[in-house]
Parts: C-alpha cells; structure tokens; sequence
C-alpha cells in the first residue's frame, strides 16, 4: 500500500490497524540531540486516546507509547526513531455483523474498489486509530518547533452550530472542557446539544482551527510546495476532514481587494510587518512572520445507530444500523491530529529551506565548521 509516508525532510511513516495487534510510526530526518522521552509523546497521545469522556467511543485503550529507537540516554541520535502502541481493549466481534455490508460515510466501499478486500474490523488503516501515530510524530516535532521559539495550538472553533464568541476567547480554558473548546460558555452549549444528538442515536461535525506563532518570514516554496498548499494536503489527509481554509478562507471570495489586502507598517526595529492579518501568516505559499491561522472542518461520525440504506457485496439492498462503540462527534480527538499535522508539516518545510541561501550554508559550513 503507497501513501503512509509522509514529508521529505522530516519523513513519518504510519503503520498498523485498528483492530491488529498495534499501531506506530517511524520517523526519519530528526535531529540529534532533541531531549526527548516517551513522557513527551504520551502527553499528546493522551488528548487523542478514546474513553475520554461520554463524547467520546467508550473504547478502553491506554494508548501507552514505547519509543523503540532512535534515543539515547533522554536525546535523540539523529537516527530513526520508531514509536509502538500495543492494542489492548479492541472488540472485533463488533463488526461481525457488517462484514458483508458497506457502511454509509465509511471507505468501506472504495477500499473494496481499490483492493478488493477491506479490513471490517474497524476500518482497518482507513480507520480513525491510525491517526495514533501521527500523533506520536508530531509530539516530536513539536519539541523541535519549541527549541526554537515556534509554538502551534489547535482547538475547537464549533460543533454542529454552536461556535465560540472572538470576545470571550480564552485559550488556556481549553484545557478546562471536554470538548478542547477556549470558550467557557460555548462549550457548555455544544455539550448541551451534543447531549441532544447523542438521544438522537445521531451524530455531529464541527471545525477545529489552529494557531501557528513565532514562525518566521521565509518558510514554504513557492509554487508546488507552498505552505499553505502542503498545510492543505497534511490536514486534507486526516479522515474526516472535509474542507480546508487558511486565514480568512472562504470569506475572502466576498470581500473586495482593499478590505481583504494586509497593509504593511515598520515594528519597534524598522522591521515591515502586517497590520492586519486576513492572509493567515502567509503570502504567495510562504509565511510572512504572522500567526499563521487555518481551520479544518470535520464531518459527523458516520458511524451512527440510525438505521441507513446500503448494500451488500454480492449486490443486495440492505439497511443497516451501526452498533458498538463510537465517538457522537469526531472534533475534540481530532484536535490534537490537526496540532500533530501542521507541526510535521511546518518542520518539514523549514529543514528542507535550510539551503536557501548560501549565507546560510556558510553558517552551517564554513571556516567554524
């Protein structure tokens, strides 16, 4: 199967399925010398894990990280570093009784198209657990972006209608909520309604949106590379992201060219920066030392017990009703994916910038060197 790798400076390659015996990733391209323990991904692993609360599949996996190589004595050796979750509470007899019928919203028709065969048990790759290691990943890199002053943040921006008050936005109360929600009075209505759908045997979407900051003028390519382009592919490529916009997004289709152009003015040390932001950090696919803003929407969880209209392998009609443990809104584990995704692809491109300028590789290796 092609497509598990992803980066070309900083390469992640994700292996395992949801109901096998473990899931991880092995990541190529780190620098030696970066602290690093398996405290540092299971911080992250731990936002993402399932039965974090009634919003979430019930479940049960620890989700415990072991870093197998690649560290030495708390840093890394620059060689690669392979990650492993062991699967501990999965169910596969959940889905015994779908393994001949294709679930609505699921790849479980086009993975049948591709390979003709598809792993019923979950999903097999295709299911949201793959994004484990992903996470395991982006812990790492996101240790390297802090050593040099770059910090990203994801977070929930909306569930179904109800989003969060610009006004009462509050980051660090995303850490108070179950739904990684920086606004106080919002995430208790989008519980609240959760609570509605979840009644319902339904179930909800919602947009995350990140924050990148301290990223400096100068990373991204500008033609196939750009960063935007790439932030694109990387968040387009988690499963249930559906669309992708960066900075003002679509809105910027409406506004005229004066109201949606970033006029430029001098900082304290004669410096140009923006004075406002509607590009999102970055100008022709290279960022321009703003916030760096983009969003993901995220689409309800297909796997729902309303009973839906489907068909089976051999070509029968068929509804079908999903049982079992599953999440009623996908948005507050995907945050930490989206975190993990602009931090590898954010890496990525920096490593990859590094020969730009030959003044640059004179600093690298030159006379000192």
């Amino acid at each position: 199967m092609a497509g598990s790798t992803f980066g070309s400076q900083f390469r992640v390659t994700t292996w395992g399925e949801s109901h096998g015996k473990g899931l991880g990733v092995v990541v190529d391209g780190c620098p030696a010398g970066l602290p690093l323990c398996e405290e540092d991904i299971q911080k992250l692993l731990d936002r993402r894990k399932p039965g974090g609360s009634k919003f979430a599949t019930q479940r049960r996996e620890g989700d415990v990280a072991e870093i197998l190589s690649g560290v030495f004595e708390g840093k890394t050796t620059g060689t690669p570093i392979a990650m492993e979750v062991r699967n501990t509470d999965q169910r596969s007899r959940d889905y015994g009784g779908i393994k001949e019928i294709y679930r609505p919203g699921h790849a479980d028709f086009t993975f049948d198209a591709k390979y003709g065969f598809r792993d019923y048990r979950g999903g097999g790759r295709s299911s949201g657990r793959e994004t484990l290691g992903r996470v395991a990943a982006g812990a790492v890199a996101l240790k390297v972006l802090e050593e040099l002053g770059i910090f990203v943040r994801a977070y929930t921006k909306s569930i179904g209608p109800i989003a969060l008050d610009p006004e009462r936005f509050d980051l660090e109360e995303m850490w108070n909520n179950r739904l990684y929600m920086p606004d106080a009075a919002a995430a208790k209505e989008a519980e609240s309604f959760l609570e509605n759908v979840m009644a319902e045997k339904d179930s909800a979407g919602g947009v995350a949106e990140c924050v990148i900051r301290g990223l400096p003028a100068g990373v991204g390519e500008p033609v196939f590379d750009k960063l935007d382009a790439c932030l694109a592919k990387a968040v387009m490529s988690i499963g249930a992201v559906k669309a992708f916009e960066v900075g003002d997004g679509l809105a910027a289709a409406k506004a005229a060219g004066s109201a949606n152009n970033d006029g430029f003015c001098l900082d304290g040390q004669g410096k140009a920066k923006k004075i406002t932001n509607h590009a999102g950090g970055i100008l022709g696919g290279i960022s321009d030392g703003s916030a760096v803003v983009f969003r993901a929407a995220i689409k309800p969880t297909p796997s729902i017990a309303l009973r839906q209209r489907s068909v089976t392998r051999d070509g029968k009609e068929k509804e079908i009703a999903i049982h079992g443990r599953h999440d009623p809104v996908i948005v507050p584990r995907a945050v930490v994916v989206v975190e993990a995704m602009a931090a590898l692809t954010v890496l990525d491109l920096m490593l990859a910038g590094m020969g730009s300028r030959m003044e640059w590789l004179r600093r690298i290796y030159g006379k000192e060197y």
